[in-house]
């Protein structure tokens, strides 16, 4: 066998991986990390950077490349570590390549449910979807046409605490890292917020906090809106008040029905769960305290 020559060695495809981190604002963040990166022969390929005035907080999220073996990013991450101690960072390092697990909730409108499972399988989104929790059975066989995993998990006053163990259990064994709320309408516990904070997504009809409630397109035709809305969010314990991560907006006239702002309302739900959910798994969303940074 002949061995491989320097040019070929050269020209092989190079890891790739993401570093995100927020800190103190403060010089020499951005030499530090250029730095590190150049020395251990790592290659920016992507970076964006932003310093908040308000908060005195500064975030980045660098896209790098690197000639490593499968081992390399316990190596980077031993590494870098004595940089973010000296500035104060939360930071992380993931292989680009990497598709996140995800757990896809709901309960009795299946559009954004549908709406992933088709974006992944098809792969316009880098995630594996591990199972689908739902508190009814209406979509088991939706779930089951992709080959996901469907766990029926009623929920009553009385079982809510079992019912929320149980999603934890299936978020431990099958290595979840994000858990979506694709129009699952039980209110979640503030003990599986903090549990699960910074990794459950919600999607909400209207701009927050419009419309909440039942039947939110209608009482949007009784106020004659000439926009429509949906916000994709991190679920905190505030109910449908955690940081907003995409809206979509969609504008209609006096002349939409209140069954036509359900369908479009639909539509622009599916865009903006889609999204957050892309971005999260992409690693461009940042937690700023009450609102986030979009590397998007």
């Amino acid at each position: 066998m002949n061995e491989p020559t320097a040019s070929a060695a050269a020209s092989a495809p190079r890891e790739q991986y993401v570093l995100t981190l927020s800190c103190p604002d403060k010089q020499g963040i951005v030499h530090a990390v250029s730095s590190y990166l150049f020395m251990t022969g790592c290659n920016i390929e992507d970076s964006r950077q932003f310093g908040d005035r308000d908060t005195g907080l500064f975030f980045m999220r660098v896209h790098f490349s690197a000639d490593d073996g499968a081992e390399s990013v316990q190596k980077l991450r031993a590494s870098f570590a004595a940089i973010g101690d000296a500035f104060r960072m939360d930071w992380e390092i993931h292989r680009a390549d990497a598709r996140t697990r995800i757990v896809l909730m709901v309960s009795k409108f299946g559009h954004c449910l549908n709406d992933l499972l088709f974006r992944a399988s098809i792969g316009a989104l880098p995630v594996d979807i591990a199972a689908v929790v739902s508190n009814h059975t209406d979509f088991r066989d939706l779930a089951g046409s992709y080959g996901v995993p469907f766990h029926h998990v009623p929920v009553t006053r009385d079982t809510k605490a079992e019912a929320e163990q149980r999603l934890l259990g299936i978020v431990r064994d099958e290595g979840v890292e994000l858990v979506v709320l694709a129009r699952y309408m039980q209110v979640i516990s503030d003990d599986l917020c903090k549990q699960l904070n910074g990794r459950i997504i919600n999607i909400h009809h209207s701009f927050l906090p419009s419309f909440k409630g039942a039947k939110p397109y209608h009482q949007a035709h009784a106020r004659g809106v000439k926009l429509i809305g949906a916000t994709a969010h991190y679920v905190t314990a505030e109910l449908d008040e955690g940081p907003i991560i995409e809206q979509e907006v969609e504008r209609v006239g006096h002349e939409v029905t209140p069954e036509q702002l359900v369908a479009l309302g639909r539509d622009v739900e599916c865009q903006a769960l889609a999204r957050a959910v892309k971005w999260h798994a992409e690693h461009r969303i940042l937690l700023n305290g009450s609102r986030t940074v979009v590397f998007a």
